[in-house]
């Protein structure tokens, strides 16, 4: 087959595009510009799509010995996962960018570029399984090193899409990859994994998104409705946050207070206790099944964060809509926020988090 290798600078992406050339495929490495300056994103060991990051790629393709091109993504990235990062922040919710980026960037835009070229799908370094059932259908499984196992923001792929991905490092653990690249010398055997969002330059999201909406001012509010203290913007907070709260007024129970809700048209933002920020139910819209939706209430586990466990569930599906009953309730999950939904190690599909049902337990 002919295959676009989608090439990140790192060492995940330059072994799937090793062992894709080994495996008999004629391979492309192309990397994605993702900003017009790249300087304006991460840089150096802790990006993922700077200058230096590019440079990597393209050593590591010709070390690989394979054609590589650089493909603006900047316009499609800047529509699809920037201004979607913003405007969800402004709504109040959570969003994750990297699912979103490859929801819309490295398997739509770039697959259907690709198919355009007459290629016949994409590889990528991302640690996850892909298997035909007896059915035919081509299903998603978790990777073999659970610790870096990247299903969940894969949880987006379509049927067709899975169709034509590949990912050769499913089966593989990260230090073997790295034992990997080293003995094929390429230069990126040793380089740090890329950490936070890409975007933003300095890693600090409250900062950047305060350059980007601008002032919104509100107020921070205990669960009676006083004001503990003034902010600057809403989206500077998030459900389940602790740090950076600076309420200066301590809590009746002299207990750390979190971030229970958020109304961006007030700006309002309320803290509580911990235990208020326990959910046992999420409705879910926008939903995306890999192999099909459920045809009846499905009993399985749902991840709601990229690093988070498995919370055991059970999922309808009705009209178009999700429905999550969690048997193993779960903390400070936020609207926005992506539910991926597993029987076993096999991935159904995922939705976006639009409300939950939180469980205020009674005083012992």
């Amino acid at each position: 087959m002919r295959l676009i290798a989608a090439m990140s600078g790192g060492v995940d992406s330059a072994v799937a595009a090793a062992r894709a050339v080994e495996a008999g495929h004629e391979v492309t490495g192309v990397h994605l510009a993702l900003s017009r300056n790249p300087k304006s994103y991460r840089s150096g060991a802790r990006g993922c799509c700077s200058i230096e990051d590019s440079n990597d790629a393209r050593r590591a393709a010709d070390t690989i010995g394979i054609p590589f091109y650089v493909w603006d993504m900047s316009e499609e990235f800047a529509d699809t996962v920037v201004d979607d990062f913003i405007a969800e922040y402004e709504a109040g919710r959570t969003p994750n960018p990297c699912l979103r980026c490859n929801e819309k960037i490295k398997f739509a835009a770039v697959l259907d570029r690709a198919l355009v070229l007459g290629f016949d799908g994409v590889v990528t370094g991302h640690y996850a399984q892909v298997r035909e059932n007896a059915a035919g259908l081509v299903e998603m499984h978790r990777a073999v090193d659970m610790a870096k196992d990247q299903s969940y923001v894969l949880g987006v792929l379509t049927q067709d899409q899975l169709r034509r991905s590949h990912f050769p490092l499913g089966g593989s653990t990260k230090p073997d990859v790295r034992r990997e690249a080293e003995a094929r010398g390429l230069q990126v055997a040793t380089k740090p994994d890329s950490h936070d969002i890409c975007f933003v330059a300095d890693g600090d999201n409250a900062g950047w998104l305060a350059e980007k909406i601008g002032p919104r001012p509100g107020t921070v509010v205990d669960e009676a409705g006083t004001v503990l203290r003034e902010h600057d913007g809403a989206y500077a907070y998030t459900i389940g946050q602790r740090r950076g709260l600076r309420l200066g007024v301590p809590a009746d129970d002299g207990k750390p207070r979190f971030v229970l809700d958020i109304e961006p048209v007030s700006g309002t933002v309320t803290v509580g206790p911990r235990e208020h920020l326990l959910v046992d139910a999420l409705d879910g819209i926008k939903p995306l099944w890999c192999t099909g939706a459920p045809t009846g209430p499905l009993d399985c586990t749902v991840q709601l964060r990229a690093h988070g466990a498995e919370h055991r569930a059970q999922v309808r599906v009705d009209d178009g809509r999700v429905h999550v009953e969690l048997l193993d309730p779960a903390e400070g999950i936020a609207p926005g926020q992506a539910c991926v939904v597993y029987d076993g190690t096999r991935v159904v599909g995922s939705a976006t988090i639009s409300g939950t049902r939180r469980r205020v337990e009674s005083p012992a």
